[in-house]
């Protein structure tokens, strides 16, 4: 289970939590305009937009999760268990596989306008990557400086929505999702006011009461309402260092700690990793469960003509700053 949001200010702002309770090894990975593509059905490409995320890389193939292209336009996928539906491969279309989705959209398109016309032009099928590594069952939040949509492939075949709360997470499908906060309309971060009657006198007891409702669960119905809650009422800054700070205290908000969501007869499911990109400027930025420093990479830092993917390792392993040392005094 995952939450995904995007924030517009001078620049846009774009990442998600991944919660699971394992990793496949994701890494952050730079793919360069001549990383060669070889779409299982869709054709080779080794002239496109260059893009940074976070992917899994079997055979020096970048699987993203979530990954921004040089024009800006962001793209994550989402579980989406038990409503996405996948085709078979069918001749004459404009076949991509699942697993393609996110490196092909991000390749061939500037804009979201040229990404929701090639989405309707695709048939996209439910080909494995490998045995082992069958179709996800996802969903996606894409978006550029101008708009966000959630986009979902049901059976009833392609569903496109404009997502004007800029937050995605998993089940049920994205228009319930948006219908279900209108059960939380009376939510507000200013102090209540007495509704309740006229007749007796109630006072506030504590900051913080008007959103007393806003749920706390991990489920993902309910960390829908407290993301669009909080980036929706979250203040952001003038400077790089404040916005992406405050991106990240807003993600914070739905972070799964170990032991709150137990999977199976003893595994867990964490916020494996949080991420926020600057989309306009190529600076993708993390930290992970076990790290809570913000790591940046910077896709322009690359050699973009390259052939070869560059990729990052995440770095798990807590970084504490020591203000005073013993040994000093």
């Amino acid at each position: 289970m995952c939450t995904a949001i995007v924030y517009q200010t001078k620049n846009l702002y774009f990442g998600r939590t991944l919660d699971n309770d394992f990793s496949y090894a994701e890494e952050v990975t730079v793919t360069p305009r001549s990383f060669p593509f070889h779409f299982r059905f869709a054709g080779d490409i080794d002239n496109h937009y260059a893009m940074i995320g976070i992917a899994y890389v079997p055979d020096d193939l970048p699987l993203y999760y979530e990954a921004v292209n040089e024009k800006g336009l962001c793209m994550a996928g989402l579980n989406f268990v038990g409503f996405a539906h996948y085709k078979k491969v069918k001749t004459g279309s404009l076949n991509v596989a699942q697993f393609e989705l996110i490196p092909y959209i991000l390749a061939t398109c500037a804009t979201l306008t040229q990404a929701l016309q090639r989405l309707k032009k695709i048939n996209l099928t439910d080909t494995p990557y490998r045995s082992d590594l069958p179709p996800a069952q996802l969903h996606w939040i894409i978006a550029d400086k101008n708009k966000c949509v959630t986009v979902e492939f049901v059976k009833e075949g392609l569903k496109i929505y404009d997502n004007p709360v800029g937050v995605l997470t998993n089940n049920p499908p994205f228009d319930e999702q948006i219908s279900n906060l209108n059960d939380y309309l009376h939510l507000s971060p200013r102090e209540p006011k007495n509704t309740f009657s006229k007749k007796i006198k109630l006072n506030t007891y504590s900051r913080g009461m008007g959103a007393i409702g806003l749920p706390g669960d991990v489920s993902s119905k309910s960390r829908f309402v407290r993301a669009a809650f909080v980036k929706l009422n979250a203040v952001y800054g003038d400077s790089e260092e404040e916005n992406v700070n405050q991106f990240f205290h807003t993600l914070g908000a739905v972070e799964q700690p170990r032991g709150c969501c137990i999977v199976g007869e003893s595994n867990y499911e964490i916020t494996v990793y949080t991420s926020c990109c600057n989309a306009q400027k190529g600076i993708y930025y993390y930290t992970t469960y076990e790290n809570h420093a913000i790591t940046s990479v910077d896709m322009y830092a690359e050699n973009l003509e390259s052939t070869q993917l560059y990729r990052y390792p995440l770095i798990r392993r807590e970084k504490i700053e020591v203000q005073n040392n013993k040994a000093d005094i």
